[in-house]
């Protein structure tokens, strides 16, 4: 009786594991193969047969000393390793009142009722603490941190906070300094590596483009529009722009 039970159970677990683990996988892979061929295969972009990234995973379009390309359009922060690090696919994981996020908010993260890094551009400023040329964090006898300053005596504020990004996306764009800023402008997604941008994002931007490539700003636009995604389903999300997609076709105007 036990060895009938042993066999039935071997067959069982055999049978089962050519059916599920080699037969399944292999049905939804060729049909993946047929029908989604480029999304299975990670949508894969090419430009004269080379790969220069997926439609699916953002990537930067910076310069060797990482300041935005002004010619391109810039994707939304990413917090990702250095920044679209598909190996280190993360958020910032920040509450919307963390001083890293936000700026250091009097009554937020300090006990002063002002802050006393504020910049007059910024008077949100989380001071970034020096490192010394080992890249060990500065202290005073005290043990207390040693902050960097501009030679203006100022703050260096960090860069990465809600408030600078808001100042660099305005000073990058040519915006009034009370202008307002797309959300996705200055905060990462949850993965980090995410390819869109919203619309408004991209509209705000395409002036510089066009300057910087010496476009028409409706050739610009009708690029944005062409390379619009829909909502999922018809109705999920919002309408999105792809950025690499948008930067490739702009590259094969010839400008």
């Amino acid at each position: 009786m036990i060895r009938r039970q042993l066999l039935t159970g071997t067959i069982l677990i055999v049978a089962l594991t050519v059916i599920l683990g080699l037969g399944y996988p292999l049905v939804v892979t060729g049909f993946a193969q047929v029908a989604f061929h480029s999304k299975a295969n990670d949508s894969l972009v090419k430009v004269n047969g080379k790969v220069v990234g997926s439609s699916l995973l953002g990537q930067s379009f910076t310069d060797k000393e990482g300041n935005p390309l002004v010619q391109y359009f810039q994707p939304r922060p990413s917090a990702a390793g250095d920044g679209y690090d598909a190996s280190a696919s993360s958020g910032s994981n920040l509450g919307p009142s963390n001083p890293n996020l936000i700026g250091n908010i009097p009554g937020v993260g300090i006990s002063a009722k002002t802050n006393a890094y504020a910049t007059p551009a910024d008077p949100y400023c989380v001071p970034v603490q020096a490192t010394d040329k080992n890249d060990n964090p500065v202290t005073d006898k005290s043990g207390n941190p040693v902050y960097e300053r501009n030679k203006n005596g100022t703050y260096v504020c960090d860069p990465n906070t809600v408030p600078e990004r808001t100042i660099a996306y305005r000073q990058l764009n040519g915006m009034a300094a009370n202008a307002k800023v797309p959300v996705d402008a200055v905060t990462a997604s949850g993965s980090g590596l995410d390819p869109d941008i919203s619309i408004a994002n991209a509209d705000l931007q395409a002036p510089r483009v066009a300057k910087a490539r010496h476009l028409p700003l409706a050739t610009v636009l009708d690029e944005v529009k062409a390379h619009t995604d829909g909502q999922a389903l018809g109705f999920l999300g919002e309408k999105a722009v792809n950025v690499l997609e948008l930067n490739l076709a702009l590259d094969e105007l010839g400008h």
